[in-house]
């Protein structure tokens, strides 16, 4: 069953599927399907949505993912505010009362995924590792937990276990690591410059040894390790996460449309399986991209087969 899809996920256009969106993901299977706002209205709603994705792949499990983080990442609006719930609210917290955010943290990401549950997704692409810096940009601003990497690290286990243990999969971003950079890369492409020891010692140890099950690239040039390509497409960062970092589980890539990869989306696709990326995403719907995104996504692979089957292990 999991064999016969090809290595990318995909967005769609809204509160229902389209007719030749259930032709496309009939002939082309995507590994998985990334909810957002635009999908959601109600929960009844977004349920007979993910129901009708699953029945196209006739598996109960199919990885279906949204990107809810609380704070102004917070897909679930129409249903409930957690706006007020950023990372640095939880960051803060952490240090200035570690029962007080137990009991904060828990209650949270409870509801999260009870929520998650009812809608019928089962992977949240959560949580930001981002270490801040004083110049980052508002792109990770208050998505952060904290400025001190030991911090943010803590937070993280906490945060993938509470998920697991809720049957809920998790997604740790932006790896290696967004903080530094003074760029959306959403909107261009953002260029790090910090030496290889700095980067060790902030950005990178807070990705280090997590359990969750899944990661996203960042779409960032870190100069000190491959001054031309960003981690998405380069095979120098990508070996640094697996070996360095020892990330050994499934590596997504942030979105292949946004505006931090420079080349077409054919190429955004095919160089970042080049550079060892596992699964490419695809975000806006967009008919055309999806199709230049699924022609050039191989048959999952033997590794993404073995993954998959114990992500589904730890679903309901």
């Amino acid at each position: 069953m999991i064999k016969n899809r090809r290595s990318f996920i995909v967005g769609i256009k809204s509160t229902i599927l389209q007719v030749k969106e259930k032709q496309f993901l009939k002939k082309y299977k995507p590994w998985g399907v990334i909810l957002f706002s635009r999908n959601i209205k109600s929960i009844n709603q977004t349920k007979k949505l993910t129901d009708d994705i699953r029945k196209i792949f006739n598996d109960k499990k199919y990885p279906i993912l949204i990107d809810q983080e609380g704070g102004r990442v917070d897909r679930l609006n129409n249903i409930i505010d957690s706006s007020n719930f950023t990372g640095e609210f939880f960051g803060n917290l952490f240090k200035k009362d570690l029962n007080k955010f137990s009991v904060y943290y828990k209650i949270f990401i409870n509801q999260t995924c009870y929520l998650l549950d009812q809608i019928g997704v089962n992977i949240n692409t959560v949580p930001v590792l981002d270490v801040r810096r004083k110049n980052s940009n508002n792109f990770i601003g208050n998505r952060s937990f904290h400025h001190n990497p030991k911090i943010v690290s803590k937070i993280g286990d906490y945060f993938i276990d509470q998920f697991h243990k809720n049957n809920i999969a998790t997604v740790i971003k932006h790896m290696p690591g967004h903080g530094l950079t003074n760029v959306d890369s959403h909107k261009s492409t953002p260029i790090v410059k910090n030496k290889l020891k700095n980067l060790n010692k902030f950005d990178f140890f807070a990705f280090k040894n997590k359990k969750s099950l899944f990661a996203m690239t960042a779409h960032i040039i870190y100069q000190s390790i491959d001054k031309k390509f960003t981690s998405t497409h380069s095979k120098r960062v990508i070996k640094l996460i697996r070996n360095k970092i020892k990330f050994k589980n499934l590596l997504i890539t942030d979105d292949v449309s946004m505006k931090g990869l420079k080349f077409s989306i054919k190429e955004n696709t095919i160089k970042a399986f080049k550079a060892g990326c596992d699964l490419v995403l695809h975000c806006n719907a967009k008919y055309g991209e999806m199709i230049a995104v699924a022609k050039n996504s191989p048959k999952v692979s033997a590794f993404i087969t073995k993954k998959t089957s114990q992500f589904y292990k730890i679903l309901r």
